[in-house]
């Protein structure tokens, strides 16, 4: 009897530290997991670039610049970053009319609606321009998803310094008097019949060819001149 009686001891003592162990274990898992929820960070940030970097695509240039898009924004953004509504970016493709030989530079790209809906609907070539790095590292994501990032380079730069004189269709939503001190790099910088669109606001004294509603929205439209006059430069 004696023996019985440690031995149930001895069993009973071996299962109480088994439990302990395994709630121990258990409990390490779980700080890790909210330590570390999952690799989808490091992922992201390892496939934030284009991936056909050998694929032709809207530039050499465009390529070798799309390595500055992790960097910390140069200064604080002009903007506070609105998604266009998808109906507008439509119209914006639409009223530009856009086709497949066009180069179409988004400034204040957000998250790349408008350059990838244009390569998606018209298989056109297109750069993005925006100064928060967020926001580049999310429209490269959307890129991916969409498979066309060999058609799309997404660039963290200052609009106000940026190259875009290769645009035969440039798309804007920022601000009225951002529009207004744009005008006069827009009109100096870029071809004669050069398309621009802008949703929601104009470019001052710039009188648009056309403005259309959509969903209660305004966008804008105009083609530069050949000769800009000198009160809008």
């Amino acid at each position: 009897m004696q023996f019985k009686f440690i031995g149930r001891s001895l069993f009973v003592g071996i299962s109480l530290l088994s439990l302990t162990a395994v709630g121990c274990a258990q409990l390490r898992n779980f700080e890790t997991e909210e330590q570390n929820p999952t690799s989808s960070s490091s992922t992201s940030s390892s496939t934030s670039s284009p991936t056909s970097s050998s694929t032709s695509s809207p530039g050499d240039q465009a390529q070798s610049d799309s390595s500055s898009t992790t960097e910390a924004p140069t200064r604080v953004p002009d903007v506070v970053y609105v998604p266009t509504p998808m109906s507008v970016v439509n119209e914006m493709l639409r009223l530009a009319n856009v086709q497949s030989d066009d180069v179409i530079y988004d400034l204040g790209s957000g998250d790349g609606r408008i350059v990838i809906s244009a390569a998606q609907q018209y298989g056109t070539r297109g750069i993005g321009i925006d100064i928060d790095p967020q926001r580049i590292q999310e429209a490269n994501e959307n890129a991916q998803k969409a498979e066309v990032s060999d058609r799309v380079q997404f660039l963290q730069q200052d609009l106000f310094e940026a190259d875009f004189r290769n645009a035969t269709v440039v798309t804007l939503y920022l601000l009225p008097e951002l529009n207004v001190k744009l005008r006069p790099k827009l009109l100096r910088e870029l071809k004669p019949g050069t398309r621009i669109v802008s949703h929601a606001f104009d470019m001052g004294e710039w009188e648009a060819d056309e403005t259309v509603e959509v969903d209660g929205k305004t966008v804008y439209y105009w083609v530069v001149p050949e000769n800009p006059p000198a009160n809008l430069l």
